[in-house]
């Protein structure tokens, strides 16, 4: 990592973590934090972080914010602690920290790390299409923040390739939710959601799909108009897919061509993407 972690952890003097030695151990040897320096309780928690215990890492972090909240140390603790609740995967206290970062120090040279962190607090919790796609939609919003924001910082070419993938895990959604209806002859709610794939995102990978499934939907209702007017889209832009190939062999098998027929929501679809013509 290139981020803040990777900067500070060339701060570390261990030789300083010892004198806290005592400070998770019980009886008599223990002594409160207080009695430490800002330095020597960030340095404990980067010992912390090195053996892998970002669950206290984060504690000790969370100390010095708390007993030097006005020095250079808590400034540097903060970050850390977002990074530290990250790799802990308590998502909700890595954002909470973060976000308190971006607003103390908005314009420090880590707040784009900073806002890139929140930006994968709701980003790697979305790696099932079954779940709740809210936190798909926090995430698109602070990964463009972030692109938006930063442009010029070295978390803007990864926020947008995940941007990338989260948007596609949106129509990923849609397909699912298609294909359970379309499989249980709900045509007109199947086709409600692949509408909103080839509108909202078209540029994903699932759009082929969901051309082909507007084809065997509109054919089941027996929309042919409809159904001729996907598989021109498709064949326009997708001919090298097996979507295309089974839309053709739906039509053709029917009798019907692959041209635009019509006056429905996939002419103009069809005339924006194939024609060009936007009015």
């Amino acid at each position: 990592m290139t981020g803040a972690y990777g900067k500070l952890r060339g701060t570390v003097a261990l030789l300083g973590v010892v004198v806290l030695a005592a400070c998770g151990g019980g009886g008599n040897r223990e002594q409160p934090l207080e009695n430490y320096s800002a330095e020597e309780i960030y340095n404990r928690a980067e010992f912390e972080l090195a053996q892998s215990e970002p669950e206290e890492a984060a504690r000790f972090f969370g100390e010095v914010e708390r007993l030097y909240p006005y020095s250079e140390w808590a400034k540097r603790a903060l970050i850390m602690q977002a990074f530290a609740h990250h790799k802990n995967q308590d998502y909700e206290q890595s954002r909470s920290a973060a976000q308190r970062y971006i607003d103390f120090y908005p314009a420090d040279e880590d707040a784009a790390y900073a806002q890139y962190l929140l930006a994968l607090s709701y980003y790697d919790q979305i790696d099932e299409v079954g779940r709740d796609q809210g936190l798909t939609f926090q995430a698109l919003q602070a990964l463009r923040t972030v692109i938006e924001r930063y442009p010029d910082s070295e978390y803007a070419r990864s926020s947008i390739l995940k941007f990338d993938l989260a948007f596609d895990h949106l129509a990923a959604k849609e397909m699912e939710i298609g294909r359970y209806y379309l499989k249980r002859g709900h045509y007109s709610a199947a086709i409600n959601r692949f509408r909103v794939v080839v509108e909202e995102f078209q540029t994903t990978t699932h759009t082929p799909e969901a051309l082909h499934r507007l084809v065997e939907s509109y054919l089941s209702l027996g929309l042919t108009d409809e159904a001729q007017t996907a598989g021109a889209i498709l064949g326009f832009n997708f001919q090298a897919t097996d979507w295309y190939e089974d839309s053709f062999k739906l039509l053709t098998g029917r009798g019907l061509e692959l041209e635009a027929a019509g006056d429905s929501w996939l002419r103009q679809v069809y005339r924006q993407v194939v024609q060009g013509r936007w009015l």
